[in-house]
């Protein structure tokens, strides 16, 4: 296993989640009081695994036909997009 990688990617998505909507809903349905917070935990983290999941097959499938510097390219334009986008609804 590469651990350098895997430390650098769990650091980056870990970053990412915090605040995010995702770790909202989370908190919104762990407060319920009448819900099993292991399931509320274990229903978060298959979503999360899901959804990794299918970056992680779309990112194999798309690197095959884009190379990773126009892909990050790309990614980085989508970022400030969504940024643009964010500040200017604000």
């Amino acid at each position: 296993m590469e651990y350098k990688v895997l430390i650098t990617v769990f650091s980056a998505v870990f970053i990412a989640e915090l605040g995010d909507k995702t770790q909202l809903a989370t908190m919104l349905f762990a407060a319920d009081k009448e819900v099993s917070k292991w399931t509320v935990f274990f229903g978060a983290s298959l979503a999360l695994i899901v959804a990794s999941g299918i970056g992680v097959l779309a990112g194999s499938a798309i690197s095959q036909y884009v190379s990773e510097k126009q892909l990050a390219y790309v990614a980085g334009i989508g970022f400030i997009a969504i940024g643009v986008w964010t500040l200017a609804k604000a």
